[in-house]
C-alpha cells in the first residue's frame, strides 16, 4: 500500500503541525510546469547572459538571412516564384534558426546552466575602476613609446656599426 507521501498527501509530520506546510519548505522541489518549447528553464536565473546571448544569435541570424536574400536576388523567373525564393527562404530559415536560438539559450538545460553559472562567475569578478583603467592605459602607451625609441636608437647604432665595418654600403 502506498504511503501518504507517495499518494501526494501530507506526511505524518505535517498532520501534527511540525512539518511546515508547503512542499517548498520541506525541500521538495515543485513540479515542473507542463512542457513546451516556450517554457524557459529557470527563467529567474542568468537572465542578462541568456537574453544577451539570444539577441547576439538573432543578430547573426538576421545578418545571415540578409546575406542569403542578397545572394538569392539573382534568381530569374516568374515573379511569384522569385518573391517566394528571394524572400521566403531567408524568412523561413531565419525563423527556424531563431527558434533553435531560443531553445539553446532559454530552454535547453545544459546551455542554460552554463550561462547561469557564467553570469554568477562574472558577478564575482573584481572589475577595475575607470580611473585604474585610464592609469594603466597611460602606462602601457608610455612604455610602448619608450620601447619604440629604444629600438630606434639600437637600430641606428647597428646601422652605423655595420656601415663602418663594411657590411652595409651608403
Amino acid at each position: 500500500m502506498a504511503t501518504p507521501q507517495e499518494q501526494g498527501g501530507r506526511g505524518p509530520s505535517d498532520s501534527h503541525g511540525g512539518g511546515g506546510g508547503s512542499y517548498a519548505a520541506q525541500g521538495v522541489p515543485p513540479a515542473a510546469p507542463l512542457g513546451g518549447v516556450l517554457n524557459q528553464y529557470k527563467p529567474e536565473l542568468g537572465r542578462a547572459t541568456r537574453v544577451g546571448t539570444f539577441v547576439a544569435i538573432l543578430l547573426l541570424i538576421a545578418w545571415g538571412a540578409y546575406f542569403l536574400h542578397q545572394r538569392l536576388s539573382i534568381f530569374q523567373g516568374d515573379e511569384a516564384w522569385r518573391l517566394l525564393i528571394t524572400h521566403g527562404i531567408p524568412i523561413v530559415l531565419g525563423v527556424g534558426l531563431g527558434m533553435v536560438a531560443w531553445w539553446v539559450s532559454m530552454v535547453n538545460r545544459k546551455s542554460s546552466d552554463f550561462m547561469i553559472a557564467t553570469e554568477g562567475e562574472m558577478k564575482k569578478v573584481n572589475w577595475s575602476t575607470r580611473r585604474e583603467v585610464i592609469g594603466s592605459t597611460k602606462v602601457v602607451i608610455l612604455f610602448t613609446f619608450l620601447l619604440a625609441m629604444y629600438l630606434f636608437v639600437v637600430d641606428v647604432v647597428f646601422q652605423a656599426l655595420f656601415t663602418v665595418i663594411g657590411v652595409l654600403k651608403k
